[in-house]
């Protein structure tokens, strides 16, 4: 059975349109509920959120799901994504939930969910869910007596804030860095600043106050101008921007420079690589990164395997070959020896660690490859799947014969919205513009193409 509600991160859309209403929300609730059951004693269920206003009308919608089909609820609140993950596999619980649109703004939401051992879940696993959600008849709810129960998780921040810690070098201290954090007014807004400050380090926080309504508005690891700009006119030793639920992040040195996901992995890769504690020399990274980092570390000795673009896909390719470093251009960054799934704080303090072991500025150890040129364009479409039309097909071959060696071109519909990423890199900056520029053009004649034809 294809899947048609989950997409590459859990279930996304629009408030109170499609999957995102409180009646849906409910029936999926109650169908991944009865997926994870187990019979023989109270199965448990750990429910984290960011700040959207929407949040307040989905937690008691899940809330209320899984209470029917006979599982008691542990609502965290306020809560970084790997938080959730964290805490269903330390309280052995038998599935984890994740209210969140990441990056997106307040008007979208969405549900991650998680295994018992914090893993996100498998492509299978998703379209069981959707199969049990389809079916035409009433769900098998619990009885009056074995319905669950719902407790509030007064620690969960606390218990967080703990692990974070505990993966920084314990012989080692933030004392003297002044840091700018970013809180994207999202998940960690009374997270991230104690985990650094807790560290010893001066810590300037913005975008710290949410109102339900701004997250990610302008701020951010999607909007790091904020960020760079507070590092200069602070005179910081770093940025570090988060995204709304905390799983991704994007820094900057203290010169302002960028350093996106590709130049932080090849960061940390190159340090673990040094102390050999990198897995088969091996960095699991997307389609999406950059072609620069991955001649930078091929140099130094340390292998690149590119998987689809999404975290989860990520972590599957290094599940399945034992490898402990990976993650996307984007900030998603997976750290196994730490958790499984993209977590920015523990991130950033690998980053940090690194800084402080080594002694000098950001801008002379963070900067470490020279990236190729990219350019990115979103197409809204009228379907995606024009991706596999004869048309398209011609013209990315086209455009990959002209490249030839010295760049690339990758299409790649979104998994949340009607959108096709269009991506290009290579030497010659010019000549990437104008194969993008050309191949935008083709799409929205198809996709006008395809309008037409479907009206008719």
């Amino acid at each position: 059975m294809a899947k048609k509600l989950f997409g590459t991160d859990g279930v996304r859309g629009e408030v109170n349109i499609g999957a995102m209403t409180a009646d849906q929300v409910l029936k999926i609730a109650q169908a991944a509920g009865l997926e994870f059951k187990r019979k023989g004693y109270r199965n448990r269920v750990v429910i984290g959120k960011d700040t959207r206003l929407s949040g307040y009308m989905l937690e008691p919608a899940l809330t209320a799901g899984f209470i029917s089909v006979g599982m008691d609820v542990y609502l965290a609140g306020p809560l970084p994504t790997p938080a959730v993950s964290m805490l269903t596999c330390s309280m052995r619980a038998d599935l984890g939930v994740m209210i969140s649109a990441s990056h997106n703004p307040f008007h979208d939401n969405g549900i991650k969910l998680f295994r018992p051992d914090g893993h996100k879940l498998s492509d299978r696993i998703e379209a069981s869910i959707e199969e049990r959600m389809a079916q035409p008849f009433i769900l098998p709810l619990a009885e009056s007596g074995d319905l669950g129960r719902a407790f509030r998780l007064d620690d969960a921040r606390g218990r967080y804030i703990q692990y974070a810690k505990s993966t920084f070098p314990k012989d080692l201290k933030l004392d003297g860095l002044k840091i700018v954090v970013d809180c994207a007014n999202g998940a960690a807004y009374k997270i991230a600043s104690n985990v650094f400050k807790e560290l010893g380090a001066d810590v300037i926080a913005i975008f710290d106050d949410p109102d339900g309504l701004n997250i990610n508005d302008e701020c951010g690891a999607t909007h790091v101008e904020a960020m760079r700009r507070c590092v200069i006119d602070e005179k910081a030793d770093i940025g570090i921007a988060l995204d709304g639920d905390a799983d991704r992040i994007v820094m900057c040195d203290e010169k302002g420079n960028i350093l996106d996901g590709d130049q932080l992995i090849a960061l940390i890769a190159q340090d673990f690589h040094q102390k050999g504690r990198l897995q088969g020399d091996t960095v699991v990274t997307t389609i999406m990164s950059n072609m620069g980092m991955e001649k930078h570390l091929s140099k130094n000795g340390i292998r690149t395997l590119q998987t689809n673009v999404g975290d989860r896909y990520v972590f599957e390719a290094m599940k399945k070959n034992n490898y402990n470093i990976g993650g996307e251009q984007s900030g998603h960054i997976i750290l196994t020896d730490f958790g499984p799934t993209g977590d920015g704080i523990v991130a950033g303090l690998q980053v940090l660690a690194i800084m402080v072991e080594q002694g000098g500025k950001a801008s002379d150890i963070a900067n470490v490859f020279k990236p190729y040129p990219q350019v990115l364009e979103n197409v809204r479409v009228q379907d995606k799947s024009i991706v596999e039309t004869a048309e398209i097909k011609a013209a990315l071959s086209a455009a990959e014969k002209e490249l030839a060696d010295t760049g690339r071109l990758v299409l790649r519909p979104s998994g949340t919205e009607p959108v096709i990423r269009v991506m290009a890199e290579g030497k010659d900056l010019d000549q990437i513009e104008t194969i993008v520029a050309s191949m935008v053009r083709t799409l929205q004649q198809v996709s006008e193409s395809s309008k037409i034809t479907q009206i008719s």
